[in-house]
């Protein structure tokens, strides 16, 4: 049954609609030498198959969070330390972290979306096909850069590169400038080995570490800060309620006869649950502040 079950959800997935071309390619060659030299069979059906696997696009379950920065692709974390911008991404000046992802040829290269955000840039950058594993492949390789548009006056641009590899040599994009994306939507692939690259804030404390493995559309690379709007209004929220729930006298719980311990208890008792009731309308207030955001 556990078997079973793994094959259902690594094999019978849906596959990219980039994918098909190849799929269809392999099985033709693999059919046509096959018939007319059987033992070529034994290569071209596996090979087929590889591809097949290859292109899959698994369904994911990515996080509510809307401050949480969603892994783009899955594979292994190369870093997650400050780094220099490349020229071609055009954020902001100041200090900035680089969250890079390698994938390998066994791992799913559908690319998803960090966060729900605008396309504010779109760079395409020819280069060379080194190993994407190394530090030099962010300025060496043929990349593709994006600059998103959070929303977040903390935060209001993060970049996402797709970096081709050794043996990439097509990446594909399907947005351009002015386009919406939703968190963990896919926006593209990189054919047969690359890596991807979220550039944050340093501010932006990683919640991976190199060396993790990640799933594209689930994995939770890093926190975005709250804006100062949500921390205002948050803040606001959070004192009227305590004012408009704060006793302005002792309760009836505790009578006038009754001695002064008691009354004490019963003021930190009241006090205790106006204040938790605070926080509660505090936090829905700043979800509806960010939600309108």
């Amino acid at each position: 049954m556990n078997i079973y079950r793994a094959i259902k959800e690594e094999m019978l997935v849906p596959i990219h609609r980039a994918g098909w071309p190849f799929i269809a390619l392999f099985a033709a060659i693999t059919v046509v030498i096959g018939l007319a030299f059987e033992p070529f069979f034994w290569l071209g059906v596996p090979a087929t198959l590889w591809c097949v696997y290859f292109f899959r696009n698994p369904l994911r379950v990515t996080p509510l969070d809307p401050l949480a920065v969603i892994a783009p692709a899955d594979g292994r974390v190369l870093s997650v330390g400050e780094a220099e911008l490349p020229p071609e991404l055009n954020l902001p000046q100041g200090r900035w972290r680089c969250i890079s992802i390698f994938m390998n040829v066994f791992d799913v290269h559908v690319n998803r979306s960090p966060i729900a955000a605008e396309v504010a840039d779109s760079h395409y950058v020819k280069g060379a096909f080194v190993n994407a594993s190394l530090d030099k492949a962010n300025v060496d390789n043929e990349r593709l850069a994006l600059v998103l548009n959070t929303n977040n006056s903390s935060v209001p641009q993060i970049g996402c590169v797709q970096i081709a590899g050794l043996v990439a040599r097509r990446i594909l994009c399907d947005v351009d400038i002015g386009d919406k994306l939703g968190a963990g939507q896919v926006y593209g692939l990189i054919r047969f080995g690359s890596r991807v690259d979220v550039w944050l804030p340093l501010s932006a404390e990683p919640l991976v570490l190199a060396g993790q493995r990640t799933l594209a559309g689930e994995t939770v690379l890093a926190k975005l800060p709250k804006s100062q709007a949500v921390k205002q209004v948050a803040a606001q929220a959070e004192k009227s309620a305590v004012k408009s729930s704060a006793p302005k006298s002792v309760p009836k719980s505790a009578p006038k006869s009754a001695p002064k311990s008691v009354k004490e208890t019963a003021k930190k008792v009241t006090k205790k649950a106006a204040k938790k009731a605070a926080k509660k309308t505090a936090k829905k207030a700043a979800k509806k502040v960010m939600s309108k955001g």
